[in-house]
Formats: C-alpha cells, sequence, structure tokens
C-alpha cells in the first residue's frame, strides 16, 4: 500500500465520535478519529516497511504518524529519524507513546533517552521519559544500568514536583515501570514513589487521572508478576 492508499483507508475509517475522545486528551488536527484496533488491520496488510512508516509520520495526521509507529521497523530507524519523530510530535499520545515505543526497542533507547530528558521542551522531556520507562519493561535486568537507574529515580523524586504537566505525568510512569520490572529496584522505586507525594497533572477534559505508583507496584507484586518483561513496548 502506498501512503496516499494508507491515508484514504484511515479517512474511511474515521469516526466523528472517537475525533471527539480525542481532542479531549489533546490531539491535533489533522487526523480522522481511528480506532487503534482498526488500524491494526493495516498492520497486517503491510506488516514492517521502514520507508512507509517514515512517510506516514511526515503526513503531519496523527492517525497515520500512530500507524507509522505499528509499522516502524526498529532494526533500520536511525538516531537521526528518531529525533526528527521526537521534534515532529503532534501531541502526547505520539511522543510518550509511539516515539518512546520505537525509540526503547531501537539500538539508541538508552542513548536518546537520557538526550530527551534534559530537553527544555516538554514534548521531547516527556518522550525520553516515556523512552526509558519502556526500555525496562523490555530488556533484562542484566542489560540494564542499574545505578544510572537508581539515579533516575533519585532525580525524580527530587523534581518531579516543579517538572512541566505531561513531564510529570511520564516520570511517575517511569517510576511504576521500573518497580514493576526491575526487581532489584522495586523496593527503591516504592521508596521513590512515597518520597515524591500526590502527583497532581492537568489531564484535559477527561476522567483520567495519575495511577498510584506505591499501590500500582504493590499490586504487581501481589500479582506474583515482578520482573516481567514484554516482547516489545509497542501495542
Amino acid at each position: 500500500m502506498t501512503t496516499d492508499e494508507i491515508l484514504e483507508e484511515l479517512r474511511s475509517m474515521g469516526s466523528e465520535s472517537i475525533k471527539k475522545i480525542y481532542l479531549r486528551h489533546g490531539a491535533r488536527e489533522p487526523f480522522f478519529g481511528v480506532k487503534v484496533g482498526d488500524m491494526k488491520k493495516i498492520v497486517k496488510q503491510v506488516k514492517k516497511d521502514h520507508a512507509l512508516s517514515l512517510a506516514l509520520f511526515d503526513t503531519g495526521n496523527s492517525d497515520a504518524m500512530y500507524l507509522a509507529g505499528l509499522i516502524a521497523d526498529e532494526k533500520k530507524i536511525s538516531r537521526e529519524e528518531l529525533r526528527h519523530w521526537a521534534e515532529k510530535a503532534t501531541w502526547h499520545m505520539i511522543s510518550e507513546y509511539t516515539v518512546a515505543w520505537i525509540a526503547s526497542e531501537s539500538p539508541y533507547g538508552w542513548e536518546l533517552g537520557l538526550e530527551w530528558i534534559e530537553s527544555d521542551s516538554e514534548k521531547i522531556a516527556s518522550a525520553g521519559w516515556s523512552t526509558l520507562a519502556s526500555l525496562v519493561t523490555i530488556r533484562p535486568d542484566a542489560e540494564l544500568d542499574l545505578k544510572h537507574l537508581e539515579n533516575l529515580l533519585d532525580r525524580v523524586a527530587a523534581t518531579i514536583q516543579t517538572a512541566p504537566n505531561r513531564v510529570r505525568y511520564v516520570m511517575n510512569n517511569f517510576v511504576i515501570a521500573v518497580g514493576a520490572s526491575v526487581v532489584s529496584l522495586s523496593g527503591k522505586a516504592i521508596d521513590t514513589a512515597q518520597k515524591m507525594g500526590d502527583i497532581h497533572v492537568n489531564m484535559g477534559e477527561t476522567a483520567c487521572e495519575v495511577p498510584a505508583a506505591v499501590g500500582y507496584i504493590e499490586k504487581i507484586r501481589e500479582k506474583g508478576r515482578l520482573g516481567h518483561k514484554k516482547k516489545m513496548a509497542r501495542c
């Protein structure tokens, strides 16, 4: 399928009701309002396609950008292409999910995550923390820099209350990801969450809430799933 053919397919899948939901969550025009489940019908046809994923992302259409992440080839995408995606992401569903997922699956996830969290741009910094959060859920602990992760947890505890809005949200998610996925740092993550205090994030015109990190990690522990790793970040 070509880029134009996929855009037409996405247009036909669009829904005004889904579009209204996405707008309340912060989506930016242009987009059609396509359910992720419907997008996956296209994914089954095209599989992974590096060139097509880059072309779809560059359309600036939010649905196409999300689909780009679903068909991206994490082994072929480059640092500069990932940096371009982080810069061009139109809203947090793209920066904190699409970009972060593919970055974390690529060979450059750790490097770019650390680079992006230093950015003054809320969008890029949130992509960085999301990348690091995704990375710890898919990489074996033996491949992680545990000491550096400890330092990052300390950084979250010290800075989350003064961080930009979306950065607060993804920092909290980072603590949850480390606590749930890295057994040796689970206790440290819970201690970090307790030090953070209540985290307030403006979630727009939605009923979404910030997950309680301590409760979330403890629930994972009760289920016997601490340290569980996923095969891939994207979904």
